[in-house]
Order: structure tokens, then C-alpha cells, then sequence
């Protein structure tokens, strides 16, 4: 395994949960949710589906890392380490193409089902083959439809054999495996779910063929999901027989419901209800470091937002100081370039301040001196639609009059992915622990029209950008991590001055829960947030 560790420098707090006990005290209604199960209150109007080949949105990629198995996870606490999931152990050939994965023995499907390199292997064929929106995390290794099946193969149940296009750093390939699209169906069970060659994606959008430690019980859109406890499972059985997470919008009720005993976990609490819990004496804060970024897409097919003076005028416009201090604080924290915090290479310069002089100046060598009209698409929840409100605001201070166009997670998605925004207000969370993984979709672009296959953020804002796209392709080649970081830093600067992005803020998760409820995993990226090891 050959630079599959230690490869990441400044090792991310993301998976180390900090506990801070408040002062106060819950109400008498502190036992009103059942001892066996676990409710939470929680933002999940953003799923879409729930199979691991298509899912690609924060909430429903949460629920996938808790009832499946991926080859191959991490150590939360150092994510340098790779770990084994279906993999208990793999290898690289000396000539970088080849590796091979060696099957953890005596694991099965909720079914009952072994788990093969079989299972495995046809997993990653459907990824490749429906080529949905996560699929570019393995197709960007030359996999096809036409060569999936000689370049991803299980000679023996407990071999799986990958061969890649060309040889790249190990610890990216590996770290790709770790994503949630390299999630490991039970074959028998979906195949007998396809539906005209759809390798069972209607199927597994409600339903799981999944071996983890929770069974996908029930999802119904926008008002819940419910996972019963795999008491089979091979890490160990849950702590807990039940997870009911509840769509609750508004931070305000999420904390009611916490004081009232009705939920366990409060999952979207913002600053003023943060705040208000600081006489409560029984109720604990568990925060993590998530790699999540918050930030404004430009779409490039607006030819005001096409001009780069309007771009870097517009990064000048947005209030950072203040909308962290009075909407964000405890939540997120500044940050500029597109790779988080702790990242192999992350950039952690803040160049962009409120400067209203310095604004007008760009805007009106762009040729709008008196501003523009334009439109933000925003999810109708907190704190986007706060952190938008906020945006207009400063923005009309320069005479750019912005139009809100609320939507809830689902629909602001939609037409953000088919390109029709003129700027979208939203989050981008790292799909696994390698830079490339927001490198690629930040700052590749590799074919511009509306039908290519890999449509990157990059892509969604229409920005052309084939010189920066190659030496961004040519970084995940480099296997030295100095000069690796080097080429990652001096991207995500050039990045800072010309790009149609506003990255604004880091997340900082926090979940609020009583005192005698403890045990929930916040890891450092949204598909690893885990339920098992909670009790009451």
C-alpha cells in the first residue's frame, strides 16, 4: 500500500467530536421518545434518491453511508489511513495500473446474501453504466460502458482486480473508493429488480440491497426516514434498534422540540437557537470540522456575469465579517479557496473583504456603473436564505438589485444541475479525503457543451477553462505530496482572481442532543455521519 497513508498534511479536525455542556435544564418531557430508538430533526428535503449510484445530495448520501458497505472507508480521527470495509485488504501493481482488492470473508447482504467481489464489481459496473451525477468519482479513471466489464472483474469471490488508464497517485484512486458511489450492492437481489436495463435504479431510489449496520426501512419525501438496526452486522450490531430522522425546516422548532423531549438530536440549530440553549444545563453541542464549502455560483451563460470585473466585484460586495459574526457564528467559519481546511494543499488566505469603493470601480470598468439586475436561486431554508437576504443587501449598495427565487432543496438542485441559474447559493461537500475531489469539480471542465458526461460545478457555471482543467488533470499524477500541495495552492490562487465562484464559508456541523444521549458520529464529510454507536 504504497502511499495510501500519511499522504494528507494538517489532518483535519473533522472527526473528532467536541463536546460542550451548556448551562440550563431540559423540561420533564426529557424521555418522551422510545429508549430503543433514536429521533432526530433534521433538514432532508435535499434527497433525491437513495441509491448509491445516484445519490449526490448531503442528506440522502448520510442515510447511504449508514446501511451500506463501501470497499474501502478511513481512520475519522487521522484521514491519512485507509481502511477496509468489503476490502480487508488491497494492493498496487508496481506498474500503477493494476490493483487488487481481497474480499473481507463472512460478510452478508441484509438478504442473507454472502458478499462476493462479484457483488463488488457489478456495483461499480451500474455506477459507470448509468453515469449519474457521482459516477465522473470512478469514470475519470478511463471506466466505460464498453470496458467496465474487462477492466473491473472478480476472478473468485474473494478477488476483485481494477485496472485504471493510467497510473495516478494510489491514495487518489483509494480514496475514490471510499466515496459513496463505491457503495456495495447486493447483485442478486438487484438484478431481479431491472427494470429495462436500469441495473435497478427505480428500485434502490426508496429501497436499499445494502449490508450495513441499518436496514432502509422506510423514506417518505420530504417528511422522514426510518433504519432498523442490522443485528447481523459484522462491525458489530447498533448500539440502538431504531433512527427516525424528521424533516423539520425552521432551527427555531428543531430546538423546541430538542427542550420538549420530542427529538434526540436537533441536526440544523443556527446561531440564535445556539445561543438560547446556553441556560440549558442538560444539553450537550457535539461539533465537527466538515469539509463542506458555502458558496455562489456565476453562471458563465450570463454575459454580466461572463465579465471578470463583475465576478471579482461581486466577491468584493458579500459582507463576510458580518454574515459569519451575525448569522453563521458557531456554524462556519470564513473561508475563500476551493479546498477545505485541512486539506493536502488548502489555500487558507482570505483576500476578499466588504469593499464597496474598490466594487464600484470594477463594475463600472465592466460597463454597469449603476449595477444590474439579477437572480439567485436559493433552498427556502436556514441559513441560505438568511446568508442570501444578507447578500442582496450588500449587494444593492453598489446598485445590483437581486432577486430571490426560493425553492426547496430538491428544486433549487434540479435546475441548478441542467445549467438554467443565473447564480445559485449552495453547498459543496468533498466526496472523499484527496484535493482532487473539489479540484476536479471546481477547476475542471473538460467539455463544455450540454451534453458532455462530466458535468462538474465547473460545468453547472458554464465556465470554460481547458488550460486550467489540464494542470488540475495532471496533479493526481504527481505521487510527490510537496510539490503535489505546490500545484494545488498556486490553482486555488489563480482560482481566488478569476472564477465564477464566491466561496464564502466552511461548515462547522453541530448537533445538539440531551446529555444522557451520546455516541453520534459527526465524520469529516456528509456520507459519514454515523448512528450506530448512539445510546440513551
Amino acid at each position: 500500500m504504497k502511499l495510501s497513508t500519511k499522504i494528507l498534511s494538517g489532518t483535519m479536525l473533522a472527526g473528532v467530536s467536541l463536546a460542550v455542556i451548556l448551562t440550563g435544564a431540559l423540561t420533564a418531557a426529557e424521555a418522551a421518545t422510545p429508549k430503543d430508538t433514536v429521533v432526530m430533526a433534521k433538514q432532508i428535503d435535499d434527497i433525491i434518491s437513495l441509491d448509491p449510484a445516484e445519490s449526490f445530495e448531503f442528506s440522502g448520501s448520510e442515510v447511504v453511508g449508514n446501511i451500506y458497505d463501501r470497499l474501502l472507508s478511513y481512520d475519522f480521527k487521522d484521514v491519512s489511513i485507509i481502511k477496509g470495509q468489503v476490502a480487508e485488504s488491497w494492493s498496487v501493481a508496481e506498474d500503477g495500473l493494476t490493483y487488487t482488492f481481497k474480499i473481507r470473508k463472512g460478510m452478508k447482504f441484509h438478504s442473507g446474501n454472502p458478499v462476493t467481489a462479484a457483488d463488488a464489481a457489478y456495483s461499480l459496473h451500474r455506477a459507470v453504466a448509468l453515469n449519474k451525477s457521482p459516477a465522473f468519482i470512478l469514470t475519470q479513471f478511463g471506466f466505460t460502458k464498453d470496458n467496465m466489464a474487462d477492466r473491473i472483474r472478480a476472478p473468485d469471490a474473494e478477488t476483485l482486480l481494477i485496472r485504471v488508464q493510467k497510473p495516478v497517485a494510489p491514495s487518489f484512486f483509494y480514496y475514490c473508493l471510499t466515496a459513496t458511489v463505491s457503495s456495495v450492492v447486493d447483485s442478486k437481489l438487484v438484478k431481479t429488480k431491472d427494470v429495462n436495463g436500469d441495473f435497478g435504479n427505480e428500485f434502490l431510489k426508496t429501497n436499499s440491497a445494502a449490508s450495513g449496520a441499518y436496514v432502509l426501512r422506510s423514506w417518505k419525501a420530504k417528511e422522514s426516514y426510518t433504519l432498523d438496526a442490522n443485528e447481523s452486522y459484522w462491525a458489530g450490531k447498533p448500539k440502538n434498534k431504531r433512527v427516525v430522522v424528521r424533516h423539520i425546516a425552521e432551527a427555531a422548532t428543531q430546538r423546541l422540540m430538542l427542550e420538549k423531549g420530542d427529538v434526540d438530536y436537533a441536526r440544523n440549530l443556527e446561531k440564535d437557537q445556539i445561543i438560547g440553549l446556553a441556560s440549558n444545563k442538560s444539553v450537550v453541542m457535539d461539533t465537527g470540522v466538515k469539509g463542506s464549502l458555502m458558496y455562489l455560483g456565476l453562471n458563465q451563460k450570463n454575459p454580466i456575469l461572463a465579465k471578470p470585473e463583475v465576478r471579482q466585484a461581486l466577491k468584493m460586495l458579500v459582507d463576510y465579517k458580518s454574515i459569519e459574526e451575525n448569522i453563521l457564528k458557531g456554524t462556519r467559519t470564513t473561508h475563500q479557496a476551493f479546498l477545505p481546511k485541512g486539506f493536502l494543499g488548502a489555500l487558507n488566505e482570505t483576500p476578499f473583504s466588504f469593499d464597496l469603493a474598490k466594487a464600484k470601480e470594477l463594475l463600472a470598468k465592466a460597463g454597469h456603473p449603476d449595477g444590474f439586475s439579477i437572480t439567485m436561486d436559493v433552498r427556502n431554508v436556514a441559513p441560505y436564505a438568511d446568508v442570501a437576504q444578507a447578500v442582496q443587501a450588500s449587494w444593492a449598495k453598489a446598485g445590483v438589485k437581486l432577486e430571490l427565487v426560493p425553492g426547496d432543496g430538491k428544486q433549487v438542485l434540479t435546475k441548478y444541475r441542467a445549467r438554467n441559474h443565473d447564480i445559485f447559493i449552495g453547498d459543496w461537500g468533498p466526496d472523499y479525503q484527496d484535493p482532487h475531489t473539489n479540484a476536479e469539480t471546481f477547476a475542471i471542465n473538460l467539455d463544455n457543451s450540454d451534453t458532455t458526461k462530466s458535468k462538474t460545478l465547473a460545468w453547472r457555471n458554464t465556465w470554460d477553462i481547458p488550460d486550467m482543467s489540464k494542470r488540475t488533470l495532471a496533479a493526481v499524477e504527481e505521487r510527490d505530496s510537496a510539490k503535489r500541495a505546490a500545484t494545488y495552492l498556486a490553482l486555488q490562487k489563480e482560482h481566488q482572481a478569476t472564477s465564477p465562484f464566491v466561496v464564502m464559508f466552511q461548515q462547522i456541523e453541530v448537533a445538539a442532543h440531551p446529555a444522557t444521549v451520546k455516541g453520534f458520529v459527526i465524520g469529516p464529510s456528509f456520507d459519514v455521519n454515523l448512528y450506530s454507536q448512539i445510546t440513551k
